[in-house]
């Protein structure tokens, strides 16, 4: 995830990383994922972007010390 090699995984890096997976689900890179993209063939539709802020949401939430950077205990401590 430290695409930079700082020590830290700022909210861009998160993402990029994190973004891999949808896109290698939307297999016809329209950018949403269709029920039929979908883990189980079911479910509400969902595009890139709400992916995006679902997980840069996710990234403030794992920010435990409000840093804007996760640390390597950050990133391997529960979801919050």
């Amino acid at each position: 995830m430290d695409a930079d090699g700082d020590g830290k995984v700022s909210v861009e890096e998160y993402v990029q990383w994190m973004m891999y997976a949808f896109d290698r689900m939307d297999r016809n890179a329209d950018g949403v994922l269709g029920a039929d993209e979908l883990p189980g063939g079911k479910g509400r539709p969902i595009t890139r972007e709400q992916q995006r802020q679902t997980i840069i949401e996710r990234f403030h939430k794992q920010d435990a010390n409000g840093d804007g950077f996760l640390s390597a205990k950050e990133l391997a401590a529960p979801p919050r």
